[in-house]
């Protein structure tokens, strides 16, 4: 959706952090219902889909259609550091402590998926590929 937004412009732009910033979560979410039909097998589910952003998800707001890649990277940086918060909180109200160690799990791997998108947000230089107010000149799409 975020990738939509922003709309592709060249390669490896906000749009291209944005698509793999899903394929992760994908990723990540095939694992997790793994890992919870490994431990809880065919129990009802107490969490819904609506809670996604609450959760996990970056927030809505945050995509411009000029953004940087570094921008796009900050935003999945914020969302990972709201995960990780998350995760910390559902930790601490989890009774069972199957569901408390999974929830401990993932609030550590999304400290680590943090340290990861830090090291690579480096690469690229501050700022928006143009400035909001100059978007709609003549000329000022890079791309």
């Amino acid at each position: 959706e975020f990738a939509r937004l922003v709309g592709g412009r060249y390669p490896g732009d906000a749009a291209d952090v944005f698509r793999a910033m899903a394929a992760n979560e994908a990723k990540h979410g095939q694992q997790l219902a793994g890992r919870r039909r490994e431990l809880f097998g065919d129990a009802p589910r107490r969490v819904s889909g609506d809670l996604l952003d609450d959760a996990e998800a970056p927030d809505r707001g945050k995509p411009r259609v000029f953004m940087s890649p570094r921008q796009a990277m900050e935003v999945a940086i914020q969302s990972e550091e709201k995960a990780q918060a998350f995760y910390a909180e559902a930790a601490r109200h989890a009774g069972d402590p199957a569901a408390r160690a999974l929830f401990e799990e993932l609030r550590a791997e999304e400290g680590e998926h943090r340290k990861l998108l830090r090291s690579r947000i480096r690469k690229y230089p501050p700022g928006p590929d143009v400035e909001e107010a100059d978007a709609d000149a003549p000329g000022s799409d890079p791309g």
